[in-house]
């Protein structure tokens, strides 16, 4: 098969088509035929050499999250068949024409969604199910703010609050970012560049949760704008993880500071999460009140363009590879 493979950590140019052994699923896994790959940050990560927990990365086959055809079922299987249309979360191997995936973190691509927008479901709806609604325990009418409100993260943050009745306050960095999250009903949106994100939230009343992936000192301004038993829930921090704050303010005002990545938790897990996201978030799909943005396609080979465009943060939304048709 053909994968894109990360020839040595660096730079986007690293990523490199190769030719590959077709995977054999294991008695609990489906080999699926990938038509669809999305692009994420963990990603980037992961080609610099610089995602925690990844281990050697030269040789290895990226990718998080795909969408496909199950070709091929493990003896164990039950629920799936080949020929199913799937997408699913996966600890790696997405850039590729085939993966195989445990089969318990598969989950049915409903009618009118293509694989493309499929393949863009997966690691933003696990990431935004578990911190937002599991960690950070956001109720309707309460307000989020979500830092980064035009990635995927943010479009899928900001869609299934909404759709749960809650209020939502966004950061983007640009007027034509702040249009398309502002369609997605959030409100108030900030431009960070041009305005003060604790000032404009402040006068909104504060946040009850806040979805940050910057960390450094956003902490502390995160902090100030939670309203009493505010929850602060990191996802990333790429701003570094050094921070001030007030201990005795937190016990005071009785705030959670909380997070966590994916990819190092167990299968189990992984598994009780997308039963629980099946339950929980695929019916607003069908219900139209959840839909990928997607901003750009590239062919499988093109993939080291893909992730020069992630680089750049000038997308809206999310970035998907185009595999196999």
């Amino acid at each position: 098969m053909n994968a894109i493979v990360i020839t040595t950590p660096g730079g986007p140019e690293v990523l490199l088509l190769q030719e590959r052994p077709q995977p054999e699923p294991a008695a609990h896994e489906v080999l699926v035929r990938v038509h669809a790959a999305g692009i994420n940050r963990p990603d980037v990560l992961m080609r610099q050499g610089k995602y925690a927990g990844a281990g050697e990365v030269a040789g290895s086959i990226p990718g998080l999250e795909v969408a496909g055809t199950v070709e091929k079922c493990g003896s164990a299987v039950s629920r799936w068949q080949p020929g199913d249309r799937v997408c699913a979360l996966l600890a790696a191997g997405g850039y590729a024409e085939y993966a195989t995936i445990d089969a318990r973190h598969c989950l049915p691509i409903p009618d009118g969604v293509s694989f493309a927008e499929a393949a863009a479901l997966p690691e933003t709806v696990f990431t935004v199910w578990h911190n937002v609604f599991q960690r950070g325990h956001l109720q309707p009418g309460e307000l989020l703010l979500v830092h980064g409100g035009s990635s995927g993260i943010g479009t899928t943050a900001v869609q299934l609050a909404v759709a749960r009745g809650s209020r939502v306050a966004a950061t983007v960095g640009s007027s034509a970012k702040a249009e398309a999250v502002r369609q997605l009903g959030a409100d108030p949106v900030i431009n960070y560049k041009e305005q003060d994100f604790e000032e404009a939230v402040r006068a909104a009343g504060g946040a009850d949760v806040v979805l940050d992936m910057i960390g450094g000192d956003y902490t502390a301004k995160n902090l100030r704008l939670l309203r009493d038993d505010g929850r602060l829930v990191f996802i990333n921090a790429m701003q570094g993880a050094a921070a001030e704050f007030n201990a005795l303010d937190i016990m005071r005002r009785r705030l959670t500071i909380t997070g966590s990545t994916l990819r190092p938790r167990s299968a189990e897990f992984k598994a009780a999460l997308a039963a629980e996201v099946e339950q929980q978030v695929w019916p607003l799909l069908s219900q139209g009140k959840l839909r990928p943005l997607l901003y750009r396609t590239f062919p499988l080979a093109e993939a080291a363009a893909a992730h020069q465009l992630m680089e750049s943060s000038s997308h809206i939304g999310k970035i998907v590879l185009l595999v196999q048709q």
